[in-house]
């Protein structure tokens, strides 16, 4: 009898594993189908993409395609001891090109870090009529001694350049003459790829807030050199006026959740406080 049960109970342990090694055969079969059909799908999509179709680049649905003005952003570093012989070079130079109409540019603004990069100019130009107009500025300055020669003695002065060229925001104001005295804030945001139209929606609504104290000047966007970078130009009063102003909009309806949508877009971000120089439009 003792030896029947154990048949029995050993006839058990035999089926339960079996079925035990059955149910595990199963399940490996089904992990290693749905890792297969993960790895297929995954694979797949390496060269089937569905994508919302566009008949118009992102920075055309972004800019103000009437006017057709491209900026230039210039960022020059000075070696410090040439700082104010730089400004003078400056003041010489760059206003003339400025009032002469054999140009199609005109000089925006241009200043002197005051905080953030130290011993640095910027200057801001637009060119009325996009690349065509960049291009024939260009040509005629190669030709123009005066410039030429500006060029070579600004050369002696320097440690670095760069620039941009930028389009501007359709749903700012575009930068115009004004009188000081003001501080300016160029506030620079590097954007993840593929959201500066996400930015620019949240944005056309987020400037209104900004516009009591006409604190607002310009808001551009990277074509050419650093991409997926906006600049945002604000003018103050001074820096107590700058502190109040930030404060205040807090207290505006909506303002929270332009921030919070908006911050996760962003890489990297920087703040220059800067003083206009004597030649600039933007005092």
């Amino acid at each position: 009898m003792a030896t029947g049960v154990l048949q029995r109970v050993s006839g058990s342990l035999g089926r339960a594993k079996s079925g035990a090694h059955s149910a595990g055969q199963l399940a490996v079969g089904f992990a290693t189908s749905s890792c297969r059909n993960r790895e297929d799908s995954w694979f797949k999509s390496l060269f089937v993409r569905k994508v919302d179709p566009r008949k118009d680049a992102h920075s055309n649905l972004l800019t103000k395609n009437e006017e057709s003005n491209l900026y230039k952003i210039q960022f020059h570093n000075v070696k410090p001891e040439c700082l104010d012989a730089y400004n003078k070079l400056c003041e010489d130079v760059l206003p003339s090109i400025h009032a002469d109409k054999y140009y199609p540019c005109e000089l925006v603004g241009t200043w002197n870090t005051w905080y953030g990069e130290q011993d640095q100019a910027v200057h801001l130009w637009r060119y009325r009529g996009g690349y065509p107009a960049l291009t024939e500025v260009m040509n005629k300055l190669r030709q123009n001694k005066e410039f030429t020669a500006y060029r070579k003695e600004r050369g002696k002065m320097l440690l670095s350049r760069r620039n941009q060229l930028l389009l501007e925001f359709s749903f700012w104001n575009e930068p115009v003459p004004r009188t000081g005295p003001n501080v300016y804030e160029l506030r620079t945001y590097q954007l993840r790829p593929g959201t500066m139209i996400e930015w620019g929606n949240y944005w056309a609504r987020a400037v209104r807030y900004r516009q009591q104290n006409r604190e607002a000047v310009g808001g551009f966007f990277s074509q050419i050199g650093n991409l997926y970078m906006v600049h945002h130009l604000w003018a103050y009063k001074d820096l107590q006026s700058r502190e109040d102003t930030r404060n205040a909009v807090w207290q505006q309806e909506g303002w929270h959740e332009v921030v919070y949508y908006t911050v996760p877009l962003i890489q990297h971000m920087d703040s220059r406080i800067m003083i206009p120089t004597k030649a600039s439009p933007l005092q």
